[in-house]
């Protein structure tokens, strides 16, 4: 099995996407179960992969496949797992399977939807392991296609505008993604054993471009490649001022969607930066370094800031992951070992306080259909176990000590503060507005006297107490026990750092 446990993982919901349309119509309950069977054996494999497949002290890729796709071009079907990708990989297969779990309540063309929530894990766990650039643009664009018209067709009352701003961002992105990967195939022709998509090759081939390489109206290749991809991946971040699509998308998302977007499509352009941005022009991150780690505390301040003014429960969520997002910038300008870690721990810390803060929201939706934060009150008496779960995730966004964001941000802002000490005391500032707009989210939903029209809620059910719990959990354990997560991520961390570190010490000196 472990010959082909990659594939498994990504296209076993492709199988299940194409069960849930041969199933007859009106097979609601049986749609639902197809998903979560499908999603759940992505999961189990992942599981095993992540706890007892995985060598934490072998070097280099694990669990490679690689084998010819389009001979003439030289493109691969080559898939493997590193530490950066492996922890990515197991919080997608979970979040997937909880969104599952999380859409139960879907009345609207179910086999539709179901459909494509599973041809969106395809997307999302083939580019985490595609080592062939071409195969990582292809599952990229897949994921582009299901999330429009997951939004545009149940999201709110104004699906339709979000899911085409989505949709345009992602697009301009993804064109400056595409003409980057043709030029790095096109110069790699020139070295080597011909043009190749094979992103590990690039890796090695990028110091010899950067010492050989000319210039093209007045800039050098790598310069260009570093920003075409950089705004590609800044898109998705999203980084500021490209972040105006997501509150958008995630105020008209279904719930279970907005828990996958913040969860795991906003670790994509993340993940592509440390994968290709970073390493394919070393020379150009390296001195746009402090560019990216003032954008970082844009990010941090500004969204933590707007997040401040907030009425609607879900914008000021949506708000706190472009701040959050930012942490993940300033740690990797300053490329340190500290800030590389804690950047690459906060796509993951982050990925399971923002499923679960979105999962929250959902909770309150369903019974008041409403998420205005003033018109709340009291909740605390009618549902207290929910009170105790919302508290867990809130205190893991806002970095309480204890919580899995807590060690992410530390870990963060100690590499950066080696490197840019005056933008990680200026970043402070957001640290203490998340914890204000967060705090008195709790206080408006849950304390004060209850309104009599809220008086009939119950408290969250099983359904919904099996979604958010498994999140409840890593935000403790994983700040109990961050080891968990950094020990996987330890020597792939390393390699990248010190393959890096000569450009950086270039522009230092």
């Amino acid at each position: 099995m472990s010959d082909y446990l990659l594939t498994l993982i990504t296209f076993l919901p492709l199988v299940g996407s194409v069960a849930v349309l041969l199933l007859p119509k009106g097979a609601d309950n049986a749609v639902r179960w197809t998903a979560a069977v499908f999603t759940g054996a992505a999961l189990a494999l992942s599981t095993w992969l992540y706890f007892v497949g995985f060598d934490d002290g072998a070097t280099g890729m694990q669990f490679v496949e690689q084998r010819s796709w389009i001979p003439a071009f030289n493109i691969e079907y080559f898939l493997g797992v590193d530490g950066i990708s492996l922890p990515l990989i197991w919080l997608s297969a979970l979040i997937h399977f909880v969104a599952v779990f999380a859409s139960w309540g879907i009345r609207k063309s179910v086999k539709g939807y179901f459909a494509l929530l599973l041809l969106l894990e395809v997307g999302v766990n083939g580019v985490f392991c595609a080592l062939d650039f071409f195969l990582f643009y292809v599952f990229w664009e897949i994921m582009l296609l299901p999330m429009y018209f997951l939004i545009g067709i149940w999201g709110g009352p104004r699906r339709e505008y979000a899911a085409i701003k989505f949709f345009l961002y992602t697009l301009a992105g993804s064109v400056l993604m595409l003409v980057a990967m043709v030029a790095l195939y096109l110069m790699s022709g020139n070295y080597g054993d011909g043009a190749t998509f094979n992103i590990l090759t690039m890796h090695e081939l990028a110091g010899q471009w950067v010492a050989d390489q000319g210039t093209f109206l007045g800039m050098r290749f790598t310069t260009w490649i570093f920003w075409f991809l950089f705004v590609g991946f800044a898109v998705k971040i999203p980084v500021f001022p490209f972040h105006t699509w997501l509150p958008d998308a995630h105020v008209e998302a279904p719930t279970p969607i907005s828990v996958i977007l913040a969860g795991i499509l906003l670790k994509l352009g993340s993940y592509g930066m440390l994968r290709i941005n970073f390493p394919l022009a070393p020379d150009a991150f390296a001195q746009a370094a402090d560019f990216l780690a003032i954008l970082g505390t844009i990010n941090i301040v500004y969204g933590a800031y707007v997040a401040m003014g907030q009425t609607d429960f879900k914008r000021v969520v949506a708000y706190s992951s472009v701040s959050h997002m930012g942490y993940f910038l300033l740690g990797s300008a300053a490329w340190t070992i500290e800030g590389i870690n804690g950047a690459s721990l906060q796509l993951f810390t982050h990925g399971t306080s923002s499923a679960m803060l979105f999962l929250i929201v959902g909770v309150v939706y369903d019974r008041a259909h409403h998420r205005n934060l003033n018109d709340f009150g009291g909740l605390a008496q009618r549902m207290p176990f929910y009170l105790g779960l919302s508290t867990i995730g809130i205190f893991a966004g806002l970095g309480l000590p204890g919580m899995s964001g807590f060690i992410s941000e530390a870990l963060t802002l100690l590499g950066a503060y080696q490197v840019y000490p005056v933008l990680v005391i200026i970043s402070t500032l957001g640290i203490l507005m998340t914890a204000a707009f967060l705090l008195y989210a709790l206080q408006r939903v849950f304390l004060g006297p209850l309104p009599e029209k809220y008086s009939g809620f119950q408290d969250i059910n099983g359904r919904e107490a099996f979604c958010m719990i498994p999140f409840a959990a890593l935000c403790i354990l994983v700040g109990v026990l961050p080891s968990l997560v950094l020990d996987k991520m330890a020597l792939a961390i390393e390699a990248l750092q010190n393959d890096l570190a000569p450009f950086f010490q270039a522009v230092a000196g």
